[in-house]
């Protein structure tokens, strides 16, 4: 078996599988290594949670082919209701006052992710000589080097030793990959945990995003099919360990005291889940010939629903680099070039994302009174003044810089 590729992709999750797929028509030799296979429950990547993703990432998905296959489980978010309890404050983001059909769309994690890995061989039933996928496969040992990487890995009761000119870190925030490159990676422990889980509300829902800020931490209402909406409720680690515990009954009483009756009362609730939360971002996003994507290279705060569209966007870009370059004939995916072309390309879009998501949680998590009443004008003042409201669609959608071709809706080949 010729164990050399020109890319070697670690982390087959909603990221590492789409820049999976948006390699496979350039002609390359690339690998595909993820532990869990897809469909497995204990697959964190694609569990019971959902994922909002912009209108950049549904033309990204076009481009990989696999928009067809989840439209009819996507619901669009149509209008972005954001307050703060108890304060003045409100602000409203309007589809259609933006010329366009919807802001968004909601998705199940587990459709996405079972629509990504069918487009791949052997899952897909058919072979391609461009990508290998190894799964269920352990990581044994990562070995930078000079002209190329070394990946050692478990699969089944063999190991295989892969070399690759590129190796792609997309396993997630405590990256083996991205360690093994000596990159450190900040972290701020917010002291929120989030309770998720699915609620059906006595008014339909409208296809209305509510994002409302409470004194014990935001919490998001995503539309869903059938008039249910994912909840997204962050609470404090004890708080959170406590709601787990309540009946059905007084989880919805609870949650109805931080909502209100917009939707009227709330009727069910399923099953709940807890994640922690904290800001996980790598100090480089590229070292010697390793390129870290997706939460490998920054774990955000889910208040805004911007980490998955920026990761995709990571993928897109380094696909598009890569595609450049190999077309261009100017193949040599580990120079210096490639990784400094890919960091300039990435940085702001990153930095502008992380420093909004942040500055969000942390204004309204402040219980000075100085603070809130400055975060209620700011939002009437973002009601009011639509470049204010341009301003933020363009930075959520990756607008603010190069927007890469696969989001522009652009075939790379």
């Amino acid at each position: 078996m010729n164990n050399r590729y020109d890319v070697t992709i670690v982390g087959g999750g909603m990221v590492g599988a789409s820049l999976a797929l948006a390699l496979m028509p350039l002609g390359l030799r690339v690998a595909l290594v993820e532990a869990i296979p897809y469909d497995s429950a204990a697959q964190p990547s694609f569990d019971e949670r959902t994922t909002a993703i912009s209108n950049g990432s549904r033309r990204i998905l076009e481009g990989l082919g696999i928009w067809s296959a989840i439209s009819m489980a996507a619901t669009p978010i149509t209008k972005i209701h954001i307050s703060d309890q108890g304060h003045f404050g409100f602000a409203r983001v309007d589809a259609q006052e933006r010329g366009l059909v919807a802001m968004g769309y909601v998705i199940p994690n587990r459709v996405l992710g079972a629509a990504l890995w069918r487009r791949l061989p052997g899952v897909a039933l058919k072979a391609s000589e461009n990508l290998t996928v190894y799964c269920p496969a352990s990581i044994e040992h990562v070995a930078p080097g000079e002209r190329s990487c070394r990946l050692k890995i478990t699969v089944g009761p063999a190991q295989s030793e892969l070399e690759s000119q590129i190796l792609v870190a997309a396993d997630g925030v405590n990256s083996v990959v991205r360690q093994a490159f000596g990159i450190e990676a900040l972290v701020r422990d917010y002291g929120q945990t989030a309770v998720i889980t699915t609620v059906l509300p006595q008014r339909f829902h409208d296809y209305v995003a509510y994002e409302r800020f409470t004194a014990s931490g935001p919490l998001a209402l995503l539309p869903l099919e059938g008039g249910r909406c994912t909840l997204v409720l962050t609470l404090s680690p004890e708080a959170a360990a406590a709601a787990i515990t309540w009946s059905d009954a007084e989880f919805l009483r609870e949650l109805q005291q931080r909502f209100g009756f917009r939707l009227g009362r709330f009727l069910q609730v399923g099953r709940r889940v807890t994640y922690p939360l904290s800001l996980t971002q790598a100090q480089r996003t590229s070292a010697g010939r390793c390129v870290i994507v997706g939460n490998a290279a920054q774990g955000l705060h889910p208040v805004a629903g911007m980490g998955f569209n920026l990761g995709l966007r990571d993928a897109a870009c380094l696909a598009e680099l890569i595609a450049e370059r190999y077309k261009e004939g100017t193949w040599n995916l580990g120079d210096s070039g490639l990784m400094a072309a890919y960091d300039t390309w990435r940085a702001s879009d990153r930095d502008g994302i992380i420093a909004f998501t942040d500055t969000l949680v942390r204004t309204f998590s402040s219980p000075l009174r100085a603070v809130q009443g400055l975060r209620n004008f700011g939002l009437l003042a973002f009601d009011l003044l639509p470049p204010a409201k341009s301003a933020l669609s363009r930075l959520s959608a990756g607008m603010a810089t190069r927007v890469p071709k696969l989001a522009r809706g652009v075939r790379l080949v």
